[in-house]
């Protein structure tokens, strides 16, 4: 069985915590494995974007993303497991593969919206690319 499963929480996608979050819990509980708790803030890689937000704006999304974090883990997950979180800022792949090294996953559990060619052409799927790249097993829940 799995004794680190890493579920990965999109803050702003509402069936990520409530698709993903239950499968990797129950998942853990089954097996007695520890729980990680990801969610990555994009970082803002275009400067002309930068440009127009207010001052500060990426600490305060990291403040409201580890608040909005805390509270889901806290809410939804089983106090009998053992479970931790994480929140990591940059580019969403990248994050979630390098959490993967550093908490010595044996799984990784992340939701999925439902397949929207144009949307993949044009910026791709984060879980594709998890998948791809991952060391270890995927399990992508979908709706």
């Amino acid at each position: 069985m799995y004794k680190t499963i890493l579920v990965t929480i999109d803050l702003t996608h509402k069936p990520s915590w409530e698709m993903a979050l239950p499968e990797a819990a129950a998942l853990a509980k089954a097996s007695g494995g520890v729980l990680h708790v990801l969610s990555v803030v994009p970082k803002v890689r275009s400067p002309l974007v930068a440009g127009y937000l207010p001052p500060g704006f990426e600490t305060h999304a990291l403040e409201d993303a580890s608040s909005q974090l805390s509270k889901i883990a806290k809410d939804n997950i089983d106090p009998s497991i053992e479970s931790h979180v994480h929140l990591a800022h940059g580019v969403v792949h990248e994050e979630v593969l390098k959490a993967i090294v550093t908490v010595k996953a044996d799984l990784v559990v992340m939701a999925s919206h439902s397949p929207d060619r144009v949307r993949e052409f044009l910026v791709g799927s984060q879980a594709d690319r998890v998948v791809r790249r991952s060391p270890v097993s995927v399990l992508v829940v979908r709706k």
